[in-house]
């Protein structure tokens, strides 16, 4: 599988495949495709994985699309402005945040993922119910605004703001931690920090798709009393 990574702020990435070649994505994701490639939706894994991905934001079922000849093209398109990143995972895995998933090559396994400590859950905006990808191949993920990769040191804390993780590796310790002084929290940031401990690689998004929305609110028309 090839593929090429187009449209600037409202990308779109194109993939290139040969005979027997299939890519698998979210439904409403798929923008295009040359008319010899099949598509199968199905829950892949059974329905019970079908609702797991359908509680971390994911559909409840994913597309199959299969190349029936060599060098057939099909293209999956962001859902907001921002970025799409390739990750090639090579056997690892990728946590991401909720509706992080755009497509993947087939041998990509695409999963719920809990996290142990309630009190991210409750607290972390974000952070309870996450999507995991792993195995071999490559995932694309979608990410609102502007990227940020940071490599955390072993023991390295970063600070956020729960919509701001877009994914992060597993070794990288997610937590939360509570802002102190009552006028921060009356006047600042919130009530709660997200907290990440290295070692691993961090991508942080610069526009979650929830703030965006709510710097657009005031310039919404209301109903007429």
């Amino acid at each position: 599988m090839e593929y090429e990574i187009k449209g600037g702020s409202f990308p779109i990435v194109i993939c290139t495949l040969q005979n027997g070649e299939t890519m698998k994505n979210e439904t409403g994701a798929m923008a295009f495709m040359t008319s010899n490639i099949k598509m199968e939706t199905t829950t892949d894994g059974g329905l019970l994985k079908g609702l797991g991905r359908a509680l971390s934001g994911d559909t409840l079922f994913l597309n199959f699309f299969t190349a029936q000849s060599d060098n057939e093209q099909i293209g999956f398109s962001s859902r907001t402005p921002g970025k799409i990143i390739p990750i090639n995972l090579n056997g690892s895995t990728i946590i991401g945040q909720k509706n992080a998933f755009l497509a993947a090559e087939k041998s990509v396994d695409v999963d719920i993922f809990f996290k142990k400590k309630l009190g991210a859950g409750l607290f972390g905006g974000e952070g309870f119910i996450l999507q995991k990808f792993s195995g071999n191949g490559i995932v694309f993920l979608e990410i609102d605004g502007e990227v940020i990769e940071k490599d955390l040191a072993p023991g390295e804390k970063l600070l956020l703001d729960p919509g701001h993780i877009a994914a992060m590796e597993p070794t990288v310790d997610f937590g939360i931690e509570r802002v102190k002084g009552a006028k921060n929290i009356l006047f600042g940031e919130g009530i709660f920090f997200s907290k990440l401990t290295g070692p691993g690689k961090v991508w942080i998004q610069t526009m979650p798709l929830c703030k965006l929305a709510e710097a657009l609110i005031p310039f919404l028309p209301t109903p007429s009393e």
